[in-house]
């Protein structure tokens, strides 16, 4: 019987020239993203990935490729993804990866999947950069997701060339990246055709596939190089993106790994084990910031808007995945309000620039990431803190937050404000569409209009309570003793009815594609990779492959 390993220490930060899975070809407007994934380039020793499946590390190159074409390529319109492999675009995850992993891995593994998918959609719904799937081949399970993803599906008519999703019927799970919401709720397949193909192990191909909506367009393989060259130069000409401009280089980031402390320029991470806790600090910018676009090109990935927001999500990624048992996390933020607020005028004046417009879109998908990790999120809001504009985001992001009356016995720091601002109210939508600000107050409109009126304000913190912004007030005397029981009591909680319990109420109001992939599918794959039909000795995970047929147990729950 098979195993269960556990993967490495992961790392997410990486670059083109470290790529072993990816080739990036640059052409103007036009770039193509090349999956030529090298067969014993896995994070473990036992699997292969052959004909194009992935794993993580396959998937932290997309990652960074997809975040490189925003920043690095403004004359970059659009993105065709293709397979380079013959007559295979890319078989999906890895079986026999997930059959190895732990259960905690798989879940993991498949919410980083999916958020790197909805960067592609948002690099092209916000970006003017337009992904298309040059689908050369075979598109499996999370190939055909990948091509999901992107705005336009073109596929090889070979009479060999499918597209599928065939985890139901092969493996008994489900389409782990959103692929069942997004035939139905992005393609608009017809629910019915939606159950037979998801249901045909061996898919869909040629004109059926246009006919059921499955893909746009279909071509003979010698004029199929030719329908993926019009159709890319049709897209790039309707873009917004500019010419002749300059974009900045994402540098490599700036990280120290010292036992339980993480350290960033801006970022500081230190790991509480006998809470289960890990404080996560951001600091506010050091010195001057850019003013203009212009400026921000010379700062680069130096501003602090860009290196702070990378910091933050690298330091998500890795206690996601390196530090399991950590449960809660503590958000701070550090240093002079003002500093903050001057930052983020950069935004708030310039906001329709391309790279300006990336920088917030990169907080966006930074602060969305911190909604959807499946810890306790706590904000403390001391004497020092800057909670203001975007590092106000944290404090509206946490499921519970503390705030000090006054200062600290025998301190020189003032008492802890918060400063709510424009940047709380728009510019970092959630997954379900709304700001942080307006989530919180769904459907009681007459206290999203009262908090609307704080914006600009210092609020002390009974003021802060009032505006109903945080969770409680306490003075200097109670706050050690309450915010150490809140700590230990929800260390003692079941982290699993933990997890479950946040990810309810954190989305609130509309639902949206993104709300549905990691509430929805998140909750029933995470079941479901548990279950014996799936991952026992006898289920499909460790029966695939084999020749034997799984055995299920056939009570429906």
């Amino acid at each position: 019987m098979n195993t269960v390993r556990p993967a490495k220490p992961a790392r997410f930060d990486t670059c083109p020239l470290e790529y072993r899975h990816w080739r990036l070809e640059l052409d103007g407007p036009v770039a193509t993203l090349v999956m030529d994934v090298d067969p014993g380039g896995g994070l473990r020793d036992d699997y292969e990935l052959k004909l194009n499946s992935y794993d993580l590390g396959v998937d932290i190159e997309l990652h960074d490729a997809v975040e490189r074409l925003r920043f690095e390529h403004p004359e970059v319109r659009a993105v065709v993804v293709t397979g380079g492999l013959d007559r295979v675009f890319c078989s999906g995850a890895n079986i026999q990866m997930l059959a190895g992993s732990t259960h905690g891995h798989k879940v993991n593994f498949c919410k980083f999947t999916n958020e790197t998918r909805n960067s592609i959609e948002d690099a092209t719904a916000h970006s003017g950069q337009t992904w298309i799937a040059a689908v050369n081949g075979t598109a499996a399970g999370g190939g055909y997701e990948l091509a999901l993803a992107c705005d336009e599906i073109l596929l090889v008519d070979d009479r060999a060339s499918a597209v599928s999703l065939p985890e139901v019927p092969l493996l008994g799970v489900l389409p782990g990246t959103g692929g069942l919401t997004r035939l139905v709720d992005k393609r608009h397949v017809r629910r019915d055709l939606a159950d037979l193909f998801s249901t045909r192990a061996e898919g869909v191909k040629g004109q059926q596939a246009v006919d059921w909506g499955l893909v746009d367009a279909i071509a003979a393989r010698s004029a199929f190089n030719d329908l993926v060259l019009q159709r890319a130069a049709t897209r790039a000409a309707a873009s917004d993106r500019p010419e002749g401009v300059k974009g900045i280089e994402l540098t490599p980031l700036e990280r120290t790994l010292d036992g339980d402390q993480i350290r960033y320029p801006n970022v500081a991470v230190s790991i509480d084990r006998e809470l289960g806790a890990a404080n996560i600090t951001v600091h506010a910018p050091d010195g001057s910031q850019p003013t203009t676009p212009a400026e921000l090109v010379t700062s680069g990935a130096g501003a602090w808007l860009v290196t702070a927001a990378r910091e933050l999500d690298d330091a998500i990624l890795h206690l996601r995945f390196n530090e399991t048992e950590v449960g809660t996390w503590i958000l701070r933020s550090e240093g002079d309000i003002e500093a903050v607020v001057a930052a983020d005028e950069l935004v708030g004046r310039h906001g329709d620039d391309w790279l300006v417009r990336e920088v917030r879109l990169l907080w966006a998908r930074t602060l969305k990431r911190l909604d959807v990790s499946a810890r306790t999120l706590v904000a403390l809001v001391e004497p020092g803190t800057c909670a203001a504009g975007t590092l106000a985001e944290l404090v509206l992001a946490a499921d519970r937050s503390f705030m000090l009356e006054g200062s600290w016995q025998g301190s020189d720091l003032p008492a802890p404000t918060i400063r709510l601002t424009d940047a709380n109210d728009g510019w970092y939508p959630m997954s379900n569409g709304l700001s942080r600000l307006a989530t919180r107050f769904w459907g009681r409109d007459e206290v999203l209009d009262a908090a609307r009126t704080h914006l600009g304000a210092h609020l002390l913190a009974q003021e802060a309570v009032a505006a109903e912004i945080v969770t409680v007030a306490l003075d200097d005397i109670d706050w050690p003793d309450e915010v150490r029981l809140m700590l230990e009591e929800r260390n003692s909680f079941s982290p699993d009815a933990l997890s479950g319990m946040e990810a309810n109420y954190r989305f609130v109001g509309p639902e949206t594609i993104e709300t549905k992939v990691f509430a929805r599918l998140s909750a029933w794959q995470n079941w479901i990779f548990q279950r014996p039909n799936a991952v026992g000795p006898d289920g499909a995970l460790r029966r695939f492959g084999t020749g034997s047929r799984p055995a299920y147990d056939r009570a429906r729950v």
